[in-house]
């Protein structure tokens, strides 16, 4: 009714407001054309004036005719006439163009009176020529208001359709759930479908009688405990054919019974009795029937089902609570006896112990034994055993088939492994075996031993299948142990090959270094320490999310990457830039390739540069901790970082802070594995760092120590990275510097200045060199760069001229032609140099190059002749 009565609503709303509109323009039509048929109007519109004539008897006529405006105007629009009188004379709102062309057109626009419905009527001379035009229409709110008085009118009808249709409905309502005890279809629905399910689904049997003594209802198990034929229900219990006298009689006596037991056949039957109450008087009797003797039967299988179902569960909780392969086979041996045997023995292939997937014929090593008793004579745990082939071990190891020996004494093949130790054995008591080998995914580990002493009878087949099942569970927690244990080996294998063996020399930072794999499995945290142009050095420390060669292998990954952005002198932020697009990308292939664990679940990364000229560190860093500066004086203090998102994530970009670092401060980058553990949260990890580095006058590696000490826990559950670098700094009498005016001519003069400079550092020897280096460099920055140019001599573990200037242009190495005038200056700078390259700067770039300092291991003499040397075996230009 709410549905019918709201489109109906809709219906009359739309169409009143159709017949309105509709009305409304043909009003409009009506009114402009017969007031552009009056007499005189032509006249009026060739006089000096029109308005005059034309105002008043336009006002007057939109009064009688019921409009809202009557509107004249010239060809060009401009009006004679209008409601407002300030709008005379002012252009027409609307479209005049049909009209002019001689035709009546109706449409509706924004006016000076608001939303109009207006027509447009041209005014026409006797020749047909249109000498003006009339405009008549009703503003949309008055349309909008007859529409408004149609509303009470409807909504009145609705409200009592509605009213007399939930009275109705009321009524309604309440005789049915008079009539179903509040009960709804749905309900009754329900409650009879489960009431019918669960009648014929109980394995117990239920009969309703009524007063007369006529059988109403018998489920399934009834008419199967009592042999009653289809097609009973109604018939009078007496007449129904097959049903016991002695059960019948009891029926129709309606008297109470409880728990009585009747012999109907073969069956002995526990009967319950109890007379139904319909409406304030006993209508008939609802009887139970359950068969006692199936039940005993049941009953003593289910104790023994239910003795090996809780063996079963105890050992798939107890067994593999741990990913070690030794400590699986002892609970496996632990959780069978004495439940199920009195002495259990595991042996596995030597092997699987290592984690490798064992070979035909492969020796045994006692690895588990347990049993009532310690003195056993059974071989002890740690043994290496070679099974001969007619044991039943052997046997079950090369076929994957569970062995079962009643009778150890009267079982030659198994006797013959060890004769005085099988009759120690058979002497001690122990009767009967069960060879189970532990077989998952098609490959045999080793096998399980039950041995029994103490009951007199023998295994038999139904504890040979349990054998099988339980063995068969614990061997997925075996494979399982084993297969991480091969992980793990080649997980750390991974990692430490892929981690730094040594760090690189460098002059700038003293460091101390920790790393420590977690228990549970390899991790992907990782430290660097990578030395940079200009005696700089780069500290990264990072973490991937997860465990295990993918995390280890992503890892490397992420380092090597590291290593190749950093030899491009990038900023920390472009370098965490780029290796958040090196992620992404990672994370792509992995969709491409269908491949759910190939991408990175999550890595976060710290990266810092060191400058100990300047003394300047610039960090950035992505989603990983802050680090911890430990100034000079003891103040320490979490360096606040801009946080960046996590790599991989992308859309964001990193931000970058400098710090200016006192000579002998501790910058300490680590990951979240120190500090976060599950006995406490990460806040108090971080304070217990701090305390344990607020002793300045230790040098990195006590420092280190002592963090150890206090954080790292028993069993990490994470990887833990440490790093912990103190700052030097390079003297002002190794550095040299000067501006070189941007004048060619000042070349020589800082030549000179330099070739002075190197025989007050003692270095005379690389003079010559130096000298064609910075000759080469800074005509380059003469002739192809901008100002100001700026020359630096850095003296450290190599010796690194340094020329700056305004420009961001790159140069390349290349060969010159035999033609060429230039293009060779770079190619002697990477001939007279060990290393050399270009890192920009915000204010342009810088072209360096390193050359091995005198007496350095593996370093000639320099002299002019060596220097020459070098450019002998270029082919001739």
């Amino acid at each position: 009714m709410v549905l019918l009565a709201t489109g109906a609503l809709i219906a009359l709303l739309l169409q009143s407001r159709h017949d309105v509109d509709r009305e409304a323009r043909n009003r409009s039509v009506a009114v402009a054309e017969t007031f552009a048929h009056s007499l005189g109007l032509q006249g009026a519109l060739k006089t000096p004036h029109p308005s005059t004539i034309l105002q008043p008897l336009a006002e007057s006529t939109r009064k009688d005719a019921g409009v809202d405006f009557i509107v004249v105007m010239d060809t060009n629009g401009i009006r004679y006439s209008h409601p407002k009188p300030d709008r005379i004379g002012k252009r027409f709102v609307g479209t005049i163009a049909p009209s002019l062309a001689g035709h009546t057109y109706t449409e509706s626009v924004n006016g000076p009176l608001g939303r109009e419905i207006q027509a447009v009527v041209p005014v026409k001379a006797a020749d047909g020529k249109v000498v003006g035009l009339v405009s008549a229409g009703l503003t949309v709110k008055n349309v909008s208001g007859v529409v408004d008085r149609q509303l009470p009118v409807i909504l009145l009808a609705i409200a009592t359709g509605l009213a007399l249709a939930t009275a109705g409905t009321a009524l309604i309502s309440r005789r049915l759930r008079r009539q179903t005890h509040g009960l709804g279809t749905h309900e009754m629905t329900r409650m009879y479908e489960h009431h019918d399910a669960v009648l014929h689904a109980v394995r117990e049997g239920v009969v309703i009688t009524d007063g007369d003594g006529r059988l109403l209802l018998a489920n399934d198990e009834a008419k199967r405990l009592l042999g009653l034929p289809e097609g009973t229900e109604g018939r009078y219990i007496g007449d129904v054919p097959g049903l016991d006298r002695r059960m019948s009689d009891l029926l129709l006596s309606g008297r109470v019974a409880t728990d009585e037991v009747l012999e109907a056949g073969d069956r002995l039957l526990v009967v319950n009795q109890r007379p139904t109450h319909t409406r304030g008087r006993a209508e008939g009797s609802a009887v139970t029937i359950r068969d006692s003797t199936e039940m005993r039967i049941l009953t003593s299988r289910a104790e023994t089902a239910r003795r090996r179902l809780k063996l079963l569960y105890d050992a798939g909780v107890d067994i593999g609570t741990t990913l070690d392969v030794v400590r699986t086979a002892e609970e496996l041996a632990a959780v069978a006896v004495p439940r199920f045997a009195d002495y259990v023995t595991v042996d596995l292939a030597d092997s699987v112990l290592d984690g490798d997937e064992p070979g035909p014929g492969a020796d045994m090593r006692r690895t588990a034994v347990s049993g009532i008793r310690s003195d056993h004579p059974l071989y002890p745990r740690g043994r290496l055993i070679d099974f001969l082939p007619s044991t039943p071990q052997a046997r079950g190891y090369g076929t994957g088939e569970a062995e079962l020996v009643p009778d150890l004494s009267e079982a030659p093949g198994w006797q013959a492994q060890d004769p005085p130790r099988a009759r120690e054995i058979i002497d001690f008591g122990i009767h009967s075996l069960i060879a189970a080998p532990l077989t998952a995914r098609g490959v045999v580990l080793g096998v399980v031993n039950f041995w029994r002493s103490q009951k007199p009878e023998p295994f038999d087949e139904d504890e040979l299948s349990l054998a099988e099942e339980l063995v068969a569970r614990a061997a997925v927690s075996m494979d399982n142990a084993r297969r991480y244990t091969r992980e793990h080996a080649l997980a750390v294998t991974l990692q430490t090959s892929l981690l730094p063996r040594a760090l690189p020399e460098q002059s700038a930072v003293d460091v101390a270094h920790f790393y420590l794999p977690a228990q549970s499995g390899v991790g992907g945290d990782w430290f660097d320490v990578i030395p940079l142009s200009g005696s700089r050095v780069a500290l990264v420390v990072g973490d991937v999310v997860g465990h295990g060669l993918h995390a280890a292998a992503t890892m490397g990954r992420l380092r090597t990457a590291v290593h190749n952005f950093s030899s491009l002198d990038l900023p920390p932020d472009e370098i965490l830039a780029r290796l958040d697009d090196l992620v992404q990308r990672i994370d792509h292939d992995a969709d491409d390739a269908a491949d759910p664990g190939g991408g990175v679940l999550g890595a976060t990364c710290l990266y810092a540069v060191y400058d100990p000229v300047s003394q300047m560190c610039t960090l950035a860093r992505a989603g990983h901790l802050p680090p911890l500066l430990v100034a000079p004086d003891g103040r320490t203090e979490f360096v606040e970082l801009p946080a960046g998102p996590p790599l991989g994530l992308g859309g964001m970009p990193f931000e970058t802070a400098e710090l200016h670092l006192a000579e002998g401060s501790q910058l300490v980058l680590y990951t979240d594995g120190l500090v976060e553990e599950r006995t406490r949260d990460i806040g108090e990890g971080l304070e217990l760092l701090r305390a344990a580095l607020s002793h300045p006058d230790r040098d990195p590696q006590e420092s280190c120590r002592a963090v150890l000490d206090r954080l790292l826990p028993a069993r990490p559950t994470d990887d833990v990275a440490l790093l912990i670098a103190r700052t030097r700094t390079l003297g002002v009498d190794r550095v040299a510097q000067w501006e070189v005016p941007f004048e060619p001519s000042e070349v020589a003069t800082v030549r000179n200045a330099a070739a002075r400079q190197l025989d007050a550092w003692g270095l005379s020897e690389l003079g010559f060199a130096t000298e064609l280096i910075l000759s080469e460099l800074i005509t380059n920055a003469l002739r192809h760069g901008s100002g100001p140019v700026r020359v630096r001599l850095l003296y450290d573990h190599a010796l690194t001229c340094e020329v700056w200037d305004g420009s961001s242009t790159a140069p390349h190495l290349r060969y010159a032609a035999t033609t060429d005038e230039g293009g060779r200056g770079l190619f002697l700078v990477a001939q007279l140099s060990e290393h050399w390259g270009t890192r920009y700067t915000p204010e342009g770039k810088v072209i360096w190059a390193e050359q091995s300092l005198p007496g350095a291991p593996g370093t000639p003499p320099a002299t002019e002749e060596s220097a020459l040397a070098a450019f002998l075996d270029v082919e001739p230009l």
